[in-house]
């Protein structure tokens, strides 16, 4: 497919005065002729390629170039006869069911008499494509095996159009002047998106032409050439022969332009512009392009590009950068550190024993691998978590709250990796900022810690909204001469989520040997549910004294609904305060930060003078007492 566009390109790239070829240029057309190609070589000069109208008869003596408003000394010869620019064309032929009779020779046809026309240095490649996409001929000067691979196309179904012209552009390379010339009479009938297609085109910065045997072409065939810089060109089956000659005549008539660069160019890119008299007038090209690997004094890189950039980091980046790969890498060591090996315990001299009866053997040398890393980051931070029960405890409590399987070791390296990721997403959406650096380690050292609080509470309110119905599960269980045992069976397979999980957790730990007494008040305890936990002291007295467990658990479920609904109430009447305390509370310090990140001269005032400290320190503390009294005229318990 790629192929064919850019065979296509370049037959219309003579004929269409606004081609352009080359990184960063766009031909300008003046009187007919365009610059298609333009390079800047080692050597300090700039080649340029300038298309033609067919009736020109240019004198080459005459040309005339002029970079960056200043005249410079030129020659021009034919583009084919040097060979010092590559010329690759790629044909796209449409080889789809609906190309099927006269159409297809017809296409058959056209394509010889470019493949006939195209001059010798040119090399041609050639991409089909309907249901699948093939590329029967790499970019070759060889004329022969062209016209075979054209005699032996055949049709199949659907059109890939798309996927065909992202061959075609991947076919063309990247060097030197590429056209693409694309053949088909229909729409695409891929999943390919027309956007990834343009934007493809783009980058590569190829020449696109379209030739449509429909009359009116679709729009997507329009929004390909002109992401190509080229045009759709509606032609039928009769007058397709007489426009491929045409298109491959067209790149006969390219003019090779070998200009000097001035020395004292403020900038790589600058306007170029080439005029050639002919017979009849005087043809001008112009084109915006890189006309330089470096200016003087440079690196090779546009000095007005980086400094306009928004992403030139200060100098002290650079150091930055260097310590926190430094720190890291020994993070990383101390993680990879292997522990100390435990004696080995009964159950791991079994399954030593059976390993080696079984005729496996352990590895003798050490296995580096994914798996064998990550545990031992794993055991690492255990052992941190060793030294610190408090925190261990104080993980595994959110842990168990949020319904997460991890372990609390597992959560310590993912919370640290979101901290390090934080941070470097930091310094690179600031360009070096280290204010926004810092705000974003502070976020993912927070973050994790609100994620697993607010799935904690989500799941702490799902369990207290389906309680009521939980317990008149229960109770009916019991009414119909269950025990509360089965009646806790009961729950885990019919009930919603999270009871049903945190009741099958309660009959695993009665299985155990626990009291199914000690299993509920524990699962209250993970929840922090006063509800439930008047549940199990209604338990706990009718285990020991009797009485009617059914008929108690329904008044407690009454109870419980009765108390939701003036809860509910009670959230909806104060709903407009505890908007207004997260309103008053978090618009002050957004703002500062938006003034951080817009206008930091503006505000720096209040961290570098100490009146500002002062200011900040008032404002902090007034603003903290504010939303301190705010939140408890709102929260009303129940």
């Amino acid at each position: 497919m790629r192929k064919v566009a850019l065979l296509l390109a370049a037959l219309l790239g003579l004929l269409l005065p606004t081609a352009a070829w080359g990184a960063g240029t766009s031909g300008a057309a003046g009187e007919g002729a365009a610059i298609s190609y333009v390079e800047p070589t080692d050597d300090g000069r700039v080649q340029l390629v300038v298309s033609l109208p067919p009736s020109a008869d240019p004198d080459l003596d005459s040309v005339r170039v002029s970079v960056g408003g200043t005249d410079v000394e030129a020659t021009a010869e034919p583009a084919g006869t040097s060979g010092a620019v590559q010329r690759t064309a790629v044909l796209v032929m449409d080889t789809s069911n609906s190309m099927e009779g006269e159409r297809f020779a017809a296409a058959q046809s056209a394509a010889l008499a470019y493949v006939d026309g195209l001059p010798d240095d040119v090399s041609l490649g050639i991409v089909t494509f309907a249901r699948e996409v093939a590329q029967p001929l790499a970019p070759t000067t060889d004329r022969d095996a062209a016209r075979a691979v054209i005699g032996e196309l055949t049709l199949s179904g659907q059109t890939a159009l798309y996927d065909g012209v992202l061959s075609a552009v991947d076919m063309a390379g990247t060097e030197g002047q590429r056209t693409l010339v694309v053949l088909s009479d229909g729409a695409d009938t891929t999943e390919t998106t027309l956007e990834s297609v343009t934007a493809a085109v783009s980058a590569a910065e190829v020449t696109l032409d379209v030739v449509s045997l429909e009359e009116d072409p679709g729009g997507d065939l329009t929004t390909l050439a002109e992401a190509g810089g080229g045009e759709v060109i509606p032609a039928t089956s009769e007058a397709l022969s007489g426009t491929f000659a045409a298109e491959a005549d067209a790149l006969t008539r390219q003019v090779l332009v070998t200009a000097e660069v001035p020395a004292d160019l403020p900038s790589v890119e600058q306007q170029v512009a080439v005029t050639l008299s002919t017979s009849t007038g005087d043809l001008r090209a112009e084109a915006f392009a890189t006309v330089a690997q470096s200016i003087a004094g440079g690196t090779g890189v546009d000095d007005q590009l980086v400094r306009s950039s928004g992403w030139a980091l200060p100098s002290w980046a650079m150091y930055a950068g260097i310590a926190l790969l430094g720190v890291g890498l020994v993070v990383l060591l101390v993680l990879l550190v292997p522990t100390p090996a435990p004696a080995p315990t009964a159950a791991d001299r079994v399954v030593s024993y059976t390993a080696r009866a079984g005729g496996t053997t352990e590895s003798d040398g050490p296995r580096i691998d994914t798996e064998q890393a990550i545990a031992q980051a794993k055991d690492a931070a255990a052992n941190v978590l060793k030294r610190n029960k408090g925190l261990e405890a104080k993980i595994a409590a959110r842990l168990d709250g949020a319904g997460s399987e991890l372990k609390p070791a597992e959560w310590l390296l993912v919370h640290t990796g979101v901290v390090v990721v934080a941070g470097v997403l930091g310094l690179l959406l600031g360009a070096g900022n280290i204010l926004l650096g810092l705000l974003f380690i502070g976020l993912g050292v927070v973050g994790p810690w609100v994620y697993l609080g607010i799935r904690q509470s989500r799941r702490r309110k799902a369990f207290n909204a389906g309680l009521p119905d939980t317990l008149q599960l229960i109770s009916g269980s019991l009414s119909a001469g269950l025990s509360l045992a089965q009646s806790v069976d009961t729950v885990v397979r019919e009930g919603p989520e999270p009871i049903s999980t945190e009741f099958r957790r309660v009959l695993v730990e009665t299985r155990l040997g626990v009291t199914i007494e000690d299993a509920l008040e524990g699962l209250a305890e993970r929840f922090e549910s006063k509800d439930f936990e008047w549940v199990v002291m209604a338990i706990r007295i009718q285990r020991q004294v009797g009485g009617n467990l059914a008929e108690l658990l329904d008044t407690v479920a009454g109870t419980m609904r009765e108390r939701e609904y003036v809860r509910r109430q009670v959230a909806s009447l104060s709903a407009e305060g505890r908007l207004s305390a997260w309103v008053l509370g978090l618009l002050p310090p957004l703002f500062m930060v938006y003034l951080l990140l817009t206008n930091y001269d503006y505000v720096s005032i209040l961290f570098t003078d100490p009146r500002g400290l002062v200011i900040l320190a008032g404002a902090t503390l007034w603003l903290g007492v504010g939303v301190f009294w705010m939140s408890r005229l709102v929260k009303v318990e129940v």
